[in-house]
């Protein structure tokens, strides 16, 4: 559903207009084709006690073990019930710790639910920060004002570079290359397990979405994904932040795109093409029947590397 949202959407970002077109959550739901009543959580088993958990959302990667229940990303408190049925049916108990990959409402507004209920917050400093206040997610053709989290839903542990868990036996890494998808993006690395979950750093389901007006930045996707490849190896599995477990390769196939399609619009702009000449260049044609149409992802590149050039 995220694929086919990404896809007729995109068509609706290739316009010049800005038009400020702000919905409701439950709008925004609804668009996405959400149903919080009728969300059937499915789980994927991709390591000895490592799931990933599949709702309306994000990605949600499980650890259940001896010490207890690790995961990462929430989605939405509406769904915290079904995810901990899930996680019960798996053979875990309560959920001690929840990691944040990013600020973003699809990701972490389960916190609303797990905070007041005494569950470690774990995120990005700048994620945090970010929670802290109101900020316009811009989606060009709509946008959604989320608001700010209370202070029981705000993570408290927060870390700058790097951090570590040891936890389940195994040592889990979190790790933050500058801004990306976001400006507090997080990668979480299960050493044991040999597997990563990127958040919307990595986006399986279509072309990625760079959150351009609020500090995202298509060369910080291009070096976020690339630092963590250096991290991980040829049997690592991948979990996106979004559609199904991949792998190296195709992490890597990735980069290759964002770098193409970087590299094309650079030079575009270095020529004074405004957006509709972008647009019109096709600057991703290739790589459409891969990963969708482009729209969304060409206005935002534009606006993030129109940016830097300012800069």
């Amino acid at each position: 559903m995220h694929r086919i949202f990404l896809m007729t959407f995109g068509l609706l970002a290739c316009s010049v207009a800005y038009t400020d077109n702000r919905m409701s959550l439950d709008e925004m739901v609804a668009v996405f084709g959400w149903d919080f009543d009728t969300a059937v959580i499915e789980a994927q088993e991709v390591g000895a006690g490592l799931y990933v958990l599949f709702g309306p959302g994000g990605n949600v990667a499980a650890s259940i073990g001896d010490d207890g229940v690790l995961i990462v990303d929430d989605q939405f408190p509406q769904v915290i019930p079904k995810i901990e049925a899930k996680i019960a049916e798996l053979g875990g108990g309560a959920i001690d710790f929840a990691i944040n990959t990013h600020w973003h409402f699809d990701h972490a507004d389960g916190n609303l639910a797990l905070g007041p209920k005494g569950v470690w917050l774990v995120s990005q400093s700048k994620s945090r920060e970010m929670m802290t206040g109101a900020h316009l997610i811009d989606l060009v053709a709509l946008q959604y004002e989320q608001q700010p989290y209370p202070e029981n839903a705000r993570p408290v542990i927060t870390y700058d570079d790097r951090m570590q868990f040891h936890f389940n036996g195994e040592r889990i890494d979190l790790l933050h290359f500058g801004p990306a998808h976001t400006t507090g993006d997080t990668a979480v690395i299960f050493r044991g397990s040999n597997a990563v979950h990127l958040g919307d750093v990595f986006n399986n389901a279509g072309y990625p979405f760079i959150d351009a007006g609020n500090g995202g930045d298509l060369d910080g996707m291009i070096r976020f994904c690339s630092a963590v490849l250096a991290e991980i190896e040829a049997g690592t599995t991948v979990i996106p932040g979004h559609g199904p477990v991949t792998d190296y390769r195709s992490l890597a196939d990735y980069i290759t795109m964002l770098s193409t399609v970087r590299e094309r619009i650079a030079m575009l702009i270095e020529d004074d093409a405004d957006l509709d000449a972008v647009v019109a260049a096709k600057p991703t044609a290739e790589f459409d029947e891969r990963y969708g149409d482009p729209g969304l992802l060409v206005n935002r590149a534009f606006a993030s590397l129109s940016r830097a050039v300012g800069e």
